[in-house]
């Protein structure tokens, strides 16, 4: 039997479609599961060799969901992402018009992405989320609710018909997803990498978090996105989600994380793999898709003759 991979689904997700994109698909059996907790379970028992799930969209950041899944429980990494660009159908059974339409369905991150097209078109209608934006699909066919946002695609899967296409509030939506394994040795840089943690404060204390974010800075490694979430612990305790460009073989990577490990309670590594959309022999910054030059005196060479200047030092030799 060949490897499989879970995923979002039911069958007509976006997610399936991203997945798709993956050339290892090929060769994974791609099977559905109907939360992104149970996806991810399913690595952690074996059940899956890996899970592809959404993580961050540009409208609304981070998707809470799969980012608490990663930070609790037993741990997980992050081997690729992969970018989609999103635009919404409005789906529903044959025969229906916009005057019939009183309830309307799909993921609660496709919400903010349609709020304002919802608001001129359908004013009225009732709006009730679905697991995934190909299950209020499901639900729409089986009569649950009377038309679901959801990919075009999804449209013949499901018997609908496509009554409005190309709905969304924000121009150049995009989805990132990522593909999610057990812990293992991370890939080998390509030039233009990510690097996932999620990192714990030992205290609350006054500048507590521009001391996390010093560690980064003072070494010259770029944040990309910087996401809090409630650690259950009570109000106002928080741990973050941070991504970081580069890799954990940099040096001014592994620098970085070598000095949150000294200073944080806990730091959680979720993997460092390739940027979707970066372009690796691209590394002066010139396009909007490369990584951002390295900084004067961080890289991996500076940080090596730093080395050796003070071991010259502790040998009387400088």
């Amino acid at each position: 039997m060949p490897a499989s991979y879970a995923y979002l689904g039911p069958e007509g997700t976006f997610t399936e479609v991203a997945l798709r994109t993956l050339p290892e698909t090929a060769t994974r059996e791609l099977v559905p599961y109907v939360s992104v907790q149970s996806a991810l379970d399913a690595v952690r028992t074996g059940e899956a060799e890996a899970a592809f799930v959404p993580i961050e969209n540009s409208v609304e950041g981070g998707i809470t969901t799969t980012l608490d899944e990663l930070v609790a429980g037993q741990p997980l990494m992050i081997y690729r992402e992969v970018l989609l660009s999103i635009t919404f159908a409005l789906l529903v059974r044959p025969g229906t018009g916009l005057s019939d339409i009183k309830t309307v369905t799909a993921h609660p991150a496709a919400q903010p992405q349609v709020r304002n097209w919802l608001k001129a078109h359908l004013p009225h209608a009732l709006w009730e989320s679905a697991a995934s934006n190909a299950d209020g699909a499901r639900l729409v066919q089986e009569g649950r609710f009377d038309a679901a946002f959801a990919g075009e695609f999804a449209a013949a899967r499901y018997g609908l018909e496509v009554l409005e296409s190309d709905i969304h509030d924000a121009e150049n939506a995009q989805t990132r997803f990522v593909l999610v394994g057990r812990p293992a040795r991370p890939a080998a840089p390509t030039g233009a990498d990510k690097t996932s943690v999620v990192l714990w404060q030992r205290d609350d204390h006054p500048g507590g978090l521009r001391d996390l974010l010093g560690e980064f800075a003072t070494r010259g490694v770029n944040l990309m996105l910087l996401q809090s979430r409630p650690t259950g612990a009570g109000i106002g305790n928080y741990c973050f989600c941070i991504d970081a460009e580069g890799h954990i073989t940099d040096r001014r990577v592994a620098d970085a994380l070598m000095g949150l490990k000294r200073s944080c309670l806990q730091v959680r590594y979720l993997g460092s793999y390739p940027r979707a959309g970066a372009d690796p022999a691209d590394l002066d910054g010139s396009s909007g898709s490369a990584s951002a030059p390295v900084r004067p005196g961080t890289s991996d060479a500076d940080f090596v003759a730093a080395a050796d200047w003070v071991g010259r030092c502790q040998d009387g030799r400088f």
